[in-house]
């Protein structure tokens, strides 16, 4: 009898570590390729800058940035303890914190409730939350004057002209 109760749990010890595979397998299954990591520069809370920023990424401000910042292709986020005193050129801008000075963007400024932006806005789209607070003038730009002429002076599917 005190064979077969000995078998059983010999058998379970074996058979557990053929359950879980070994941590190097499950380590490997969880990372991801560079390509499909968006890359945002961080700059923190105790960092000053004072001069000219341009990059070729994604930037998040939560510090103190004053001067001029280009990322033309790229967004910049002012976190909600940013401080930017400058001219801002990007793709999307979204205010958290405080900004002031003009901001071009290519495709929207998003200034949210705890925002505040002094300066002159030029953007194709603008949104501005309630309570957030802006002090200045905005530009909505539009398409090509060309290509909006080009496009009514051109035949439509039947062959007549607009």
């Amino acid at each position: 009898m005190w064979k077969r109760k000995e078998e059983p749990v010999i058998n379970e010890v074996k058979e557990t570590p053929r359950v879980s595979p070994p941590p190097q397998e499950r380590k490997m299954e969880t990372t991801q390729p560079e390509a499909t990591r968006n890359t945002v520069a961080h700059i923190g809370k105790s960092v000053l800058i004072k001069g000219e920023l341009s990059g070729s990424e994604d930037l998040y401000i939560d510090g103190q940035v004053e001067g001029t910042i280009e990322l033309r292709e790229h967004n910049l986020t002012v976190g909600p303890h940013g401080r930017v005193s400058a001219n801002v050129n990007a793709k999307e801008v979204v205010v958290q914190g405080t900004l002031k000075g003009n901001v071009r963007a290519a495709d929207r400024v998003d200034i949210r409730k705890s925002g505040s932006v002094v300066g002159d806005l030029v953007s194709a789209r603008v949104v501005i939350e309630d309570g957030a607070y802006f002090k200045g003038s905005i530009d909505i730009l539009r398409e090509p004057v060309q290509e909006v002429a080009s496009a009514v002076s051109a035949p439509n599917a039947l062959g007549n002209s607009a």
